[in-house]
């Protein structure tokens, strides 16, 4: 993991999940393995197998891998694996600009989000009632979703959005306003399907384009003005 700067003083979130594979695992994937071992009692065996899978991917899809944190703390790594959809300028609500990096996940990505830059958390904010395919540019105002605002111990302030997808129905989202979350820790996921986005300050430089592949934690996304080239 990377070096994470002092906190200005506690609290400290304490990062979670970190169990190789999420527990919420064996609660779904239960149902269809139990049901996969009565389908095999029946002699059902192609109905098992599908069972068998669908147990399968369930455990896969929670799959939590350790990630080694790249770069310094004015690097921004990605939140979430998947792939880019878009990089560029926007218009904050009090009008001024900032930069904004939204990746799309898949059911076959890991859904587990890391903290993109080191921070105290000023406000998390649930808003949002539809369930859109997540790669639908509507679903960023309409969808179900869970936006931290940060401040970094520099003084910057930042977003990383949860947004729910067609599929997913829930958001986890552990860090509590006033928490000092480290740069790369994991602090939530999103059931099944969904996007996450960060939104930097303006000036920050991105290191990703549209269509990109980037994986949480261990992918740059940006760097913060007098940070590395």
């Amino acid at each position: 993991m990377g070096e994470a700067p002092e906190a200005p003083g506690p609290p400290r979130f304490e990062e979670r999940p970190t169990e190789r594979v999420v527990a919420d695992a064996w609660r779904f994937g239960y149902v269809p393995a139990a049901l996969a071992v009565l389908a095999l009692a029946f002699g059902w065996g192609v109905a098992a197998l599908a069972l068998l899978g669908l147990a399968g991917f369930t455990v896969a899809f929670f799959r939590n891998p350790e990630r080694k944190i790249p770069g310094g703390e004015r690097s921004v790594v990605a939140p979430a694996d998947g792939r880019v959809i878009e990089v560029g300028e926007i218009e904050e609500p009090d009008g001024g600009k900032a930069l904004r990096i939204g990746i799309f996940l898949t059911v076959f990505d890991v859904h587990v989000n890391r903290m993109p830059l080191a921070g105290r958390v000023e406000a998390v904010e649930r808003a949002g009632t539809r369930y859109r395919a997540a790669f639908d540019r509507r679903a960023e105002g309409d969808n179900v979703r869970c936006a931290l605002t940060l401040r970094t111990a520099t003084g910057e302030r930042f977003r990383v959005v949860q947004i729910t997808g067609l599929i997913a129905r829930r958001i986890v989202c552990h860090p509590q306003v006033g928490d000092w979350v480290a740069r790369g820790h994991r602090y939530g996921l999103i059931r099944f399907g969904s996007r996450t986005d960060v939104v930097l300050p303006v000036g920050a430089e991105p290191q990703v384009g549209p269509g990109q592949r980037v994986r949480a934690g261990s992918t740059i996304l940006a760097v913060l003005p007098g940070g590395p080239q």
